[in-house]
Parts: C-alpha cells; structure tokens; sequence
C-alpha cells in the first residue's frame, strides 16, 4: 500500500527545524557585514557613483552606521563606516555621510522593526523605474516581494531635505522593500543580511520582469502560493545562509 502524502506543513516545519540544526551563520560585526553587503551589491551590478546608500541602525537613538561619503561599494571595508546622529553629524569615524542618506532617519523612526537599508540606483530596476512599472509578482524568486513592496509613483526630487523622508517613509509603509519611481529602490530589513538579501532579488526580480515583457503581459503568482512562497524565502536561515554564501563569492574573488 502507499503510504499516504504527507501535508507540505510538515516539510516545512522539518526543513526549518534541519536548517537550524545545520546552518551556522558567520557571527560579524555590524561593520563587517555592511562592508560585504557593499561588495555583495558592486559585485551584482549595483553601483551607480556614489549614489547608492547602505545603513545599519547603531545603538545611539537616532543614530545610524553609514559608508562614508565619497567610496564607492566596491571599495568599502568595515573601517570606513562612520556613525552619525539625527542631524548627519558625524559622531563616530572621520568623514560625512552621504547627504541623501538622510530619508533614513525618517524610516528608522518610523518603523522600530528596520535595522538596516539599502538604497540604490541599479541598472534593471533604474530601467524599470524610468517606465514608473511596479514590480509584478509572477515568478517564485520575486515572492519575497508579494504584498511586500511598495510603490511611489512620484518622484520627491534629490532626497537631501526632511520633506522626502516623510514621504518615503510613509509610502514604505509597513513593508520591507519600496520601488520609487524615476528613481531607484530601498530595502528596510531587520538585518544588514536581510536588506542585502532583498536587494539581490530585487534586481533580478526587475530584470526578469523587464524580459519577461518581451513575451507579454505577466501572471501573477496567485496569492495564497506567492504569500507561501515570500514566507519561506525570507526565513532567517535562508536568508543568512544565503548571504554568507555570497561572502565567500566576494572573498573568492577578491572583489
């Protein structure tokens, strides 16, 4: 006789529980994995000048670490992360912070949940912006971004004031990633890995939604899989293994 299928809850629940039994993430400071995730993005095509920002809320209130203005993403090591408080001023390091970097202060005060954000202006999702497309859920690897990822249709200006803080904070919602139009992208993850993470996938999920037009209209995933799916994807486990395969890519290559 057969034996009888099994419910994928059960899977799910074993393969969480192997997977914290067998996968050991690299314990890092805040420092080292803000320096990878920079390599991590320059080595996915992401870098656009000094356009791009990354950072990681710090234990000051209202203080967050930040790349030093002035490097790019490839060339970032954990000492060139300086700590600046709510007005940019530099409190920890040498240098300044990249100017546009201040809409962060608006996204950690808003949401307690965000411990790290990346923003960048990378080649596909840029192409996808420049359309004022928003992201359509319909392949497996774009569901860490099904009811996950806003949209803000119109663009703020060069986000160096107050004003454009509020209005991204408010558009991200309570959500971890956000597609600003004529503009770029912003992942708000719990961790420097998550957001690293998110921001791998985002731009793969704009190119293959850009490619996948050639074919035309895209079909969703539906609902109850893709939610399925995003929840699965973006288990910390995952997540952290998937990032520090990505450091030893960075690490084998040198970049």
């Amino acid at each position: 006789m057969d034996a009888p299928l099994r419910a994928k809850d059960y899977f799910d629940q074993r393969a969480t529980r192997e997977m914290r039994e067998h996968l050991h993430p690299v314990q890092r400071t805040v420092q080292e994995s803000l320096a990878y995730a920079c390599r991590i993005l320059a080595a996915t095509g992401q870098e656009a000048g000094l356009a791009g920002q990354i950072s990681a809320r710090s234990s000051k209130p209202g203080s967050y670490w930040t790349l030093r203005f002035g490097l790019g993403f490839d060339e970032a090591t954990a000492e060139d992360f300086i700590e600046v408080g709510p007005d940019l001023e530099t409190v920890t390091g040498e240098g300044m912070a990249n100017p546009a970097t201040r809409f962060h202060l608006w996204v950690y005060q808003a949401r307690p949940d965000v411990n790290a954000i990346i923003h960048a202006h990378s080649p596909w999702v840029s192409a996808l912006v420049a359309a004022r497309q928003p992201l359509v859920v319909a392949q497996m690897d774009m569901t860490p971004f099904y009811d996950d990822c806003a949209f803000l249709a119109d663009w703020p200006g060069v986000p160096i004031a107050d004003q454009e803080g509020v209005l991204i904070s408010e558009a991200l919602g309570n959500k971890r990633s956000i597609i600003l139009a004529h503009h770029g992208y912003l992942t708000a993850g719990s961790s420097v890995e998550e957001s690293a993470y998110l921001s791998v996938y985002m731009e793969r999920a704009a190119r293959m939604q850009l490619r996948a037009r050639a074919y035309g209209e895209l079909t969703p995933v539906p609902g109850h899989l893709a939610q399925e799916a995003h929840d699965y994807l973006l288990k910390p486990s995952i997540v952290k293994g998937t990032f520090d395969y990505w450091c030893r890519q960075v690490d084998k290559s040198g970049a």
